[in-house]
């Protein structure tokens, strides 16, 4: 692994531009996409089929791109009581905390005293994607699925890709089983966002379209934008690590190494840290700890090539580039009140995991918060999953006569600056009477 670190420099924030990785697809991936989608668009269940069969080595029968319900609730017998426990434990945490923001619908009178209000509908009909294949991720489900529950979302088609079987890990058929969702289809990849996106004949579309993907799933869910809604385009994942002298090296190498093996090798790991004799002990860590991983050539990969350690004995320093860089995964390994200090100042972080005993493993799996989070300095300007994400907001206006009268003056100015003459006539003619209107 890289063994070295650099220190805060004039230039330090166009070595960080160089090593963050720049929005969006390139050519190839987004003229594939295109013409993937195009293709399912065209083609319904025949294209769908004979991209699953190029993408995922899997030939299957139009009957079976659906997953029985008897596959589903079959899935719970390959579950241990300790991997149910887990599971409902995790479903539980998601659900308490989602609870929590699900907004109020309100009302109240305004300067003309109209009543103004907001409504929230839950979405219609939805779609997540949950990535499978040979790395089922059982836990998205429960952070996708449960806030679609949470929010009282009526329609929920989930896709995964299969294994190259042809099959769908009983673990993840379990997760959907016990999230209470009965709409499975075994596709993947952009094939997988085009049929939700445009339906087919076995596959109704959705209205929005959820969950993480490998850039050619991201690439398909920007460029259906517009036919549906999607939530957000998390890439690679990412961590960064503050760390002062009162870190563990263990603790923070484990970190390290924990979001390294997510397997696409261009993950994004990053280390602050205030004390320098601090970084050779987190080497000689991760050194002994990557010895007894089991994705060990892959996690060296990402380490070699996209791990980067900045030493920065200044804390307001370090909240500066940490805002720049706006990990996805934020690790405040360091005292109490630093930590007080670091949620005060860094504004721009995915998720926070507040102190030595808070892994980012406990927020991936099972602590209530989703896993779904902005990416690739997306931070900035976007939040991870919510509740939210799966409502729409309607605001709503009544006013009666006398409110229609006091507001005369502003309408009649506007209409005039904006040379709109038929909304100020629109306005104008209820203030003409005070009778309901009558066609007798």
């Amino acid at each position: 692994m890289n063994q070295t670190f650099i220190e805060d420099s004039e230039d330090l924030y166009d070595r960080l531009k160089s090593f963050i990785p720049a929005a969006g697809a390139d050519s190839k991936i987004s003229s594939t996409v295109t013409e993937i989608l195009d293709f399912v668009k065209r083609g319904g269940n025949e294209a769908i089929l004979k991209k699953t069969l190029l993408y995922d080595g899997v030939s299957l029968s139009v009957d079976e791109i659906s997953i029985k319900r008897e596959e589903l609730t079959g899935s719970l017998l390959s579950l241990s009581p300790e991997q149910t426990q887990a599971l409902e434990e995790a479903i539980s945490n998601v659900t308490e905390f989602h609870k929590q923001s699900y907004p109020q619908n309100w009302q109240k009178e305004n300067l003309h005293g109209g009543v103004v209000g907001e409504l929230y509908y839950p979405i219609n009909r939805v779609g997540i994607y949950v990535p499978g294949g040979q790395v089922p991720l059982v836990s998205t489900v429960i952070m996708t699925v449960i806030l679609a529950k949470v929010a009282g979302v009526s329609e929920i088609a989930v896709t995964t890709p299969p294994n190259q079987k042809g099959e769908i890990s009983p673990f993840l058929l379990a997760a959907l089983e016990l999230s209470g969702i009965n709409e499975v289809y075994k596709i993947g990849g952009a094939q997988a966002i085009g049929a939700l996106a445009y339906g087919s004949e076995t596959i109704r579309p959705v209205d929005k379209i959820f969950g993480p993907g490998n850039a050619f799933v991201n690439e398909a869910k920007r460029q259906v934008f517009g036919e549906v809604g999607i939530d957000l385009l998390p890439g690679p994942s990412e961590v960064m690590v503050i760390a002062d002298s009162s870190a563990n090296p263990a603790f923070v190498a484990a970190a390290l190494l924990a979001q390294a093996e997510h397997g696409s090798g261009k993950e994004k790991i990053y280390l602050l840290f205030q004390d320098k004799k601090l970084f050779p002990e987190i080497v000689q860590e991760i050194d002994n700890q990557l010895v007894n991983c089991t994705h060990k050539d892959s996690i060296r990969n990402v380490l070699e090539s996209g791990f980067l350690a900045v030493f920065l004995p200044n804390r307001e320093r370090i909240a500066k580039v940490a805002n720049y860089i706006a990990p996805e995964h934020l690790e405040l390994q360091v005292r109490p009140e630093a930590s007080d200090y670091y949620l005060k100042e860094i504004t721009t972080a995915g998720a926070f995991l507040v102190g030595h005993e808070t892994p980012t493993s406990v927020g991936d799996f099972a602590a209530g918060p989703s896993h779904v989070l902005p990416t690739g300095r997306s931070s900035r300007f976007s939040s991870g999953l919510r509740l939210q994400d799966f409502l729409r907001r309607s605001s709503y206006i009544r006013y009666d006569s006398e409110a229609c009268h006091k507001a005369s003056h502003a309408i009649e100015q506007f209409a005039s600056m904006e040379k709109l003459d038929a909304h100020g006539h629109a306005h104008k003619l209820r203030t003409l009477s005070n009778r309901p209107f009558s066609n007798q």
